[in-house]
C-alpha cells in the first residue's frame, strides 16, 4: 500500500518526512512494524507504530497534520491489518467478520488547513468489551459494542461537523469504519445522512480495523465521488473504547497519494 502510495504521488521514499503506521497487527512486539516498512520503502524520517483500534487511521491523520503544522512537508500514513492472525476461526462471533488489508496517503503541506475539525476520544472502562490478549484471539461483546459505536459515532461526528461549522446537510461524502452495515446505517439515521453519500466496501473487505477507512476512501476517489472543495466526513470508533471523527476540505488535486 505504501508503495503503490507513493508511485501515484510520483515520489520516492526519499521525499517522505516522517512515517506514521496505524494498526492493532504488527509484525513484532519489538521493534515497531514502522522500522520494517520504513527501511523496505527507503523513508530516512521518523517512524512509528500507532495503535488506536479501528480508530487508528483518523488518530494518525491527527499526527500527520501536527507534524506538518510544526514543518514537515510530507507524511506517509498508513493503516494496515493482518487480523487473520487474531482471529479464532471456530469463534462463530467473529471469524466471519474480521479481515485482513491495507490503504495509504501521501499526507501535504498546503497553502489553507484542509482538515477543518476533529474529535478524538477513549473510555478505557469499555476496554472489556472488545479486546485481545497477547498470544490469544479477539474476544468482543458485541450486542454492547453495538450499542456504543452507534452513541459514540454519532456523538464525535456531530462534535466534529459543530467545530467545522457545518451540518450534516453540507458533506459530500461520508467514509465511516467498516465495522457492520447495521451500526454504519444507524449511525447515519441519526445524523440525517443519506446512504448514498456514504462509502462502503464492508461486503468486500469485511472489517479491516485500521485499514477500513482508507480502502474506503480509496474507492469512492477511484469512482469519481469526490470534487475540488467537498466536504468529507471520516468518523470511526474501536477497541478501547476509541473513537474518532474528522471533517476534511477536498483538495481538488488529482487523486494521487492513494493506495
Amino acid at each position: 500500500a505504501g508503495r503503490a502510495a507513493l508511485a501515484c504521488a510520483g515520489l520516492t521514499g526519499a521525499d517522505i518526512d516522517f512515517l506514521i503506521l496505524a494498526t492493532t497487527s504488527p509484525d513484532y512486539q519489538i521493534p515497531s512494524t514502522a522500522s520494517q516498512v520504513q527501511d523496505e520503502l527507503g523513508i530516512g524520517g521518523g517512524a512509528c507504530d500507532l495503535n488506536a483500534a479501528c480508530s487508528g487511521f483518523v488518530y494518525g491523520l491527527v499526527q500527520a497534520h501536527g507534524l506538518i503544522a510544526m514543518g514537515h512537508s510530507r507524511v506517509l500514513l498508513i493503516g494496515a491489518e493482518t487480523l487473520s492472525g487474531l482471529t479464532d476461526q471456530e469463534d462463530r462471533n467473529t471469524a466471519i467478520l474480521f479481515g485482513d488489508g491495507a490503504g495509504a496517503v501521501v499526507i501535504e503541506a498546503s497553502e489553507r488547513d484542509q482538515l477543518l475539525a476533529f474529535d478524538l476520544g477513549s473510555d478505557g472502562s469499555a476496554r472489556p468489551l472488545l479486546d485481545a490478549p497477547i498470544g490469544g484471539h479477539i474476544r468482543m461483546n458485541g450486542r454492547e459494542v453495538f450499542r456504543r459505536a452507534v452513541t459514540v459515532m454519532v456523538d464525535s461526528a456531530r462534535t466534529s461537523l459543530a467545530d467545522a461549522g457545518i451540518t450534516s446537510e453540507d458533506l459530500a461524502l461520508v467514509v465511516p469504519h467498516q465495522a457492520n452495515i447495521r451500526i454504519i446505517e444507524a449511525a447515519c439515521s441519526r445524523l440525517d445522512i443519506d446512504i448514498a453519500r456514504v462509502s462502503i466496501v464492508l461486503d468486500r473487505t469485511g472489517n479491516t480495523s485500521s485499514a477500513s477507512i482508507p480502502l474506503a476512501l480509496v474507492e469512492a476517489i477511484e469512482d469519481g465521488r469526490l470534487a475540488a472543495d467537498d466536504l468529507v466526513l471520516l468518523v470511526g470508533f474501536g477497541a478501547g473504547m476509541s473513537w474518532a471523527s474528522a471533517v476534511l476540505r477536498w483538495t481538488g488535486r488529482d487523486p494521487k497519494g492513494t493506495s
